[in-house]
């Protein structure tokens, strides 16, 4: 203060006494209220200095020599596993009426929309429709306003899909009545509020057809995990993984960013950090492949919501275990199943979100050494870099978005949660393994796109180290041992789609082909 005061030697002499008397009041606040001074750790305490909660595995991964024989093979591709690719449709000839204009709304997370626009072709297409380009609902938690078209290629995915159904980036003037507003305002015979969740095709046919045929338009919302994975015609599983795989490309300056990141991720030397800062660096194919380096993304889910609905302790003490507790109070009103166990019950099931420390040394068992380069793909960590600082002192190579991109790349995307999300997804479908803390949207996208294309995806046994983690005495080597045998059969093996599973996780049968 007293240095902004008297910047450049220019100090002004009634300034100079309103500091003494601040800096008087100051002392005594905190001579007399020391709890005061205490304020900011109780109020936010999960920016706290975080003590390890593993010291003792810590030291030995911090100390840990991977065999070369060991690294090869981790890096090693998976093998050819007998499956390809297969939902390329019949060229087929449109029908010469639509039926009418279906017009769809979707909430949640970038990947919940995701899916959402897939199953949204594919009722359009059961129903003889056209698709109207989906509206996506502005997000209550990121507070991202990104329309469909400042995320995906819009013109891209309609030429992908002009032989399936007919799309519309907008209503003809005769519709232009509606939308979102109108929708909010009162009931209308158009808007459908009722879809079941996972509705088969028949209840779209009986409920949602008449409306199309009365008033050559119907509006349905909510939207989400609205058709069933179960019982569809084989050409609708197609037509959903097809745009899922091959229609829904993000916007061009997304691609661009992120070939950026990933050459910088594979040829270090042309770091973000060395070019200047108010351009785009063109990257595209403009290393050696032969030299590439290879580099893992990790989805690292840990956000304040997740840390706070799994009700799991997390080793804040006393003030974060309150922290949370109120926050769950607040935004859940106390309804949250996992808070009627103890922490050793939810960890010792799964339930409970890896730590970055925990995840830095499940990959550090796994055999991933200190030079491996590592990519955190994630929003917000709860507890910033106070918790971050764990996983990257045992992978300082790590890097994330701000570390790689410049800070004009960065002002594109500055505070579109979407846009984040969207990048983050491209570095991550083109890394050479992936893995994801815990299971979500993200995860489940990410896998089963991977899965699609044949590239490996470490999936964490929960269970498995919510109990190894339960273990204080465990010694090193014995934790390693359990991690490798626990996990030798979750690394991209191809999984075939249960009943009631995704086909957007688990694309084999439906969008796949025995080779």
């Amino acid at each position: 203060m007293i240095m902004e005061l008297c910047y450049q030697n220019h100090c002004h002499p009634c300034r100079g006494a309103t500091t003494l008397v601040t800096l008087s009041l100051l002392l005594f606040s905190l001579v007399f209220f020391p709890s005061f001074s205490h304020a900011s750790s109780s109020m936010y305490p999960e920016f706290n200095p975080i003590k390890p909660r593993h010291s003792r595995l810590l030291r030995s991964a911090v100390q840990r020599d991977t065999p070369t024989s060991q690294l090869s093979e981790l890096w090693a591709p998976l093998e050819n596993q007998g499956w390809k690719p297969c939902v390329e449709s019949r060229k087929q000839t449109l029908p010469e009426k639509s039926e009418g204009y279906i017009q769809v709304f979707l909430d949640g997370g970038l990947n919940q929309q995701r899916m959402g626009i897939c199953d949204a072709v594919a009722v359009a297409k059961i129903l003889n429709a056209t698709l109207v380009i989906p509206y996506l609902e502005l997000n209550p938690v990121w507070r991202d306003s990104s329309s469909f078209m400042d995320i995906f290629d819009v013109d891209h995915f309609i030429d992908v899909l002009k032989d399936d159904i007919s799309i519309v980036k907008e209503l003809p003037e005769e519709y232009s009545w509606s939308t979102r507003e109108y929708y909010a305002m009162a009931i209308r015979d158009t808007r459908i509020k009722n879809a079941p969740v996972h509705g088969t095709a028949n209840w779209y046919l009986e409920n949602v057809l008449p409306v199309l045929q009365s008033y050559g338009i119907a509006a349905i919302s909510p939207f989400s995990h609205r058709l069933t994975f179960d019982n569809v015609p084989t050409e609708i599983q197609h037509l959903r993984s097809k745009v899922n795989f091959q229609a829904l490309v993000f916007v061009p300056h997304i691609r661009t960013l992120g070939d950026a990141l990933i050459s910088r991720l594979r040829y270090p030397q042309g770091s973000a950090r060395e070019m200047g800062s108010n351009h785009l660096q063109q990257v595209t194919g403009a290393g050696d492949s032969k030299n590439a380096g290879k580099f893992v993304v990790l989805h690292l889910r840990f956000d304040k919501d997740m840390a706070a609905h799994s009700a799991c302790d997390f080793g804040g003490g006393k003030a974060e275990k309150l922290a949370l507790a109120k926050y769950r109070q607040v935004i859940w009103q106390g309804r949250v199943l996992n808070s009627q166990f103890t922490d050793e019950e939810l960890r010792s099931q799964g339930r409970c979100p890896m730590t970055p420390e925990e995840v830095g040394l499940l990959l550090a068992a796994l055999g991933f050494d200190n030079s491996t380069r590592l990519y955190l793909a994630s929003h917000k960590v709860y507890g910033g870099e106070a918790r971050i600082s764990t996983l990257r002192q045992l992978f300082p190579l790590m890097e994330d978005k701000k570390s790689l991109a410049s800070s004009y790349e960065r002002g594109q995307i500055k505070g579109k949660a979407s846009l984040l999300a969207a990048l983050d997804y491209y570095v991550s479908i083109h890394s050479d393994i992936f893995i994801s803390a815990s299971p979500g949207n993200m995860h489940n996208a990410l896998v089963g796109h991977r899965t699609y294309l044949n590239l490996k995806t470490i999936r964490p046994n929960m269970a498995l180290m919510g109990q190894l983690f339960l273990n204080k005495t465990m010694e090193w080597s014995e934790f390693q041992h359990a991690v490798v045998e626990g996990h030798q059969n979750r690394q991209g093996q191809l999984r075939l789609r249960k009943p009631k599973q995704s086909i957007y996780t688990y694309p084999a049968p439906d969008c796949m082909c025995q080779a």
